[in-house]
């Protein structure tokens, strides 16, 4: 499901620089600082190809709200509802012209989110053990899950949501060889889910894929309440309907042990992407359908705030990355904005013990 059309075959990845992300709206302290490419002097904007904490001018501000406000009038509803009801055909037809050419693998992702990478993983009492980010809490272990189902053996379980050709899951299994872990992998798209079967990296002993509507909360999934340590959302949230993401985010919450996170990245208010829109393309606020017939929204930190605490997740990221891409060849920049956000189930407090 996941689609970043703006940039053919680039995503929100941290490239070779890494990131600098500023502060959330929501109390956020700034992470540590990876990035080191400032534009000091905008004579120097093409020595690089990416500049790390681009803070806009308040003249951008407001002519990215000017351009959001021309291009907002809304689509008549049954216009909206053909996009709704047609929207697997739609990625179906997304993956079948594109097939695994569109993106490239999401090596980035170990560097914006260690849990994911093989020195970092949950421990037998739910805390983190992650470059050296150790959780103080004392938790209960989870229950032991009986049952047959696909990585039921394993001790560490990550679920992609949205997985398109596999160009997350196949870096993870790459990357981290914990004989332990086990990957599931669903999009809404079964062309896309058959194209990650047929990679020939593909492994059934530490991988499943399947077909899966996230926005249908009454679906099964193959795996039990409470038993993933890591769900993965990466530019997927945004192609769901703004009235189903609560239930959504909700449905997923229950897939996680205490102590599971989910890991977020998406397209952030007045990224290029939405500035790009015109005019016709507006299905409702800040939520448009490109020619292709797929949908994308472009959030705010709140927003994503208020959709997991709702869901009974606590705050552990909540973080803004503007970054300034720029095409040296055809001297051109590109303002791109995305959210970041960890969100972590409470874990089971353990009980105090008396002497």
């Amino acid at each position: 499901m996941a689609a970043s059309h703006a940039v053919v075959g680039v995503e929100g990845g941290s490239s070779q620089t890494g990131l600098i992300l500023s502060g959330s709206s929501t109390g956020d302290v700034k992470r540590p600082q990876f990035g080191t490419r400032f534009l000091t002097d905008p004579r120097h904007v093409f020595q690089h190809n990416a500049w790390d904490n681009v803070e806009w001018t308040e003249e951008q501000e407001a002519a990215a709200k000017r351009k959001v406000l021309e291009n907002s009038q809304p689509l008549p509803p049954e216009k909206q509802e053909e996009y709704d009801t047609r929207a697997s055909e739609y990625w179906n037809d997304f993956y079948a012209i594109h097939e695994n050419h569109f993106f490239k693998d999401r090596h980035w992702l170990f560097t914006e989110f260690p849990e994911l990478a093989p020195q970092c993983r949950l421990n037998h009492v739910g805390q983190w053990d992650s470059l050296g980010e150790r959780q103080s809490t004392e938790v209960a272990a989870p229950p032991h899950t009986d049952g047959d189902f696909p990585g039921s053996s394993a001790t560490y379980r990550v679920l992609e949501v949205g997985c398109g050709v596999g160009n997350t899951v196949f870096p993870i299994l790459k990357t981290n060889n914990d004989p332990g872990l086990f990957v599931y992998c669903c999009d809404f798209s079964s062309t896309a889910v058959e194209l990650v079967k047929t990679n020939p990296d593909y492994n059934p002993e530490r991988c499943f894929a399947f077909v899966h509507d996230l926005s249908d909360v009454e679906a099964s999934y193959p795996i039990p309440d409470g038993t993933l340590d890591v769900i993965v959302l990466i530019f997927v949230l945004s192609a769901l309907h703004p009235n189903k993401m609560k239930a959504s985010i909700s449905r997923l919450a229950r897939l996680l042990k205490p102590g599971g996170v989910i890991l977020l990245r998406d397209y952030g208010r007045h990224d290029m992407a939405q500035l790009r829109f015109k005019k016709g393309r507006c299905l409702s606020e800040n939520f448009y359908v490109r020619g292709d017939g797929t949908r994308v929204y472009f959030f705010i930190q709140d927003e994503l705030h208020d959709l997991f605490t709702e869901a009974g997740l606590e705050k552990v990221q909540n973080l803004v990355d503007r970054r300034l891409q720029v095409n040296r060849g055809k001297q051109l920049t590109m303002y791109r904005v995305w959210i970041q956000c960890k969100y972590r189930k409470a874990p089971i407090q353990k009980p105090d013990t008396q002497d």
